[in-house]
C-alpha cells in the first residue's frame, strides 16, 4: 500500500476534530457528558437539536467530497447522536421510560 493511499483514507484532522467536538457538544447537551466547568449534567434539547442539525447539514453539503474515513466518522457520529437524541426526547416526553 502506498503512502498516498494511506493519506487518502485518513480523515483530515481538522474535519475529525470538528466532528468529535460537535458530537461531544451533543452528548453534553443531552446530559450524557458532564459539564467540564461544573461537573454536572443537564439536558438542553434546543442546543442538542442545533448540534444535530449542523451535523446533518454538513453531511448533506459534503456528500461526494469526503473520503471513506471521513464519511464513516460523520455517519457514525450522526447515527449515535440521533439515537441518543431520540432516547432523551422519549424520556423527557414520558419520564417513566428513563
Amino acid at each position: 500500500m502506498s503512502d498516498s493511499t494511506i493519506e487518502e483514507e485518513a480523515p483530515d484532522p481538522r474535519f475529525a476534530s470538528f466532528v468529535y467536538f460537535q458530537a461531544q457538544n451533543g452528548g453534553l447537551f443531552l446530559g450524557r457528558i458532564p459539564n467540564p466547568t461544573t461537573g454536572e449534567t443537564g439536558v438542553n434539547i434546543k442546543a442538542a437539536r442545533s448540534v444535530l442539525d449542523s451535523l446533518e447539514m454538513l453531511s448533506d453539503k459534503s456528500k461526494g467530497n469526503l473520503n471513506k474515513a471521513e464519511d464513516k466518522l460523520l455517519s457514525f457520529a450522526l447515527e449515535n447522536l440521533r439515537k441518543l437524541f431520540d432516547e432523551v426526547i422519549t424520556s423527557v416526553e414520558d419520564p417513566s421510560h428513563s
